[in-house]
């Protein structure tokens, strides 16, 4: 048996705080989200987008403590323009969400901006720009 990539996973401080960011991305998750201790996310092709409190990792790794310093992993969200990209990056630090990088042009040919959810964890957004003439 091949295994299958089917879960993405974020460990966060305040479920109700990353629970009201990423529905501001379009994640959808059940009613009464905020008071569970685990709660997914289906995406697009059946990937899954879980967040899980920092009690509910403790529960089984004692051990375990948040992470210093900044991450090495970024989620990103696709986004349909580069007006959208600027729209949703105005939008989420408007409702007070760090902005990181402000949208540019980036060299590789997109619209590019990244965000931090409420845990500090760095999401970008995107969008193809139009082809030169």
């Amino acid at each position: 048996m091949t295994p299958r990539f089917a879960l993405i996973g974020v460990v966060t401080s305040d479920m109700t705080a990353a629970l009201a960011f990423y529905r501001r991305l379009g994640l959808v998750f059940p009613e009464g989200s905020e008071e569970q201790p685990h709660v997914d996310a289906e995406l697009p092709g059946g990937l899954l987008f879980a967040l899980d409190t920092e009690e509910t990792i403790r529960s089984f790794n004692p051990a375990w403590r948040p992470p210093e310093g900044g991450g090495r992993v970024s989620l990103a969200f696709r986004c349909d323009s580069p007006a959208a990209v600027d729209a949703l990056y105005e939008d989420l630090v408007g409702a007070g969400y760090h902005g990181e990088l402000k949208p540019w042009d980036a060299f590789w040919g997109q619209r590019y901006a990244t965000v931090h959810d409420p845990d500090g964890n760095g999401v970008d957004l995107f969008a193809p720009l139009p082809a030169a003439e």
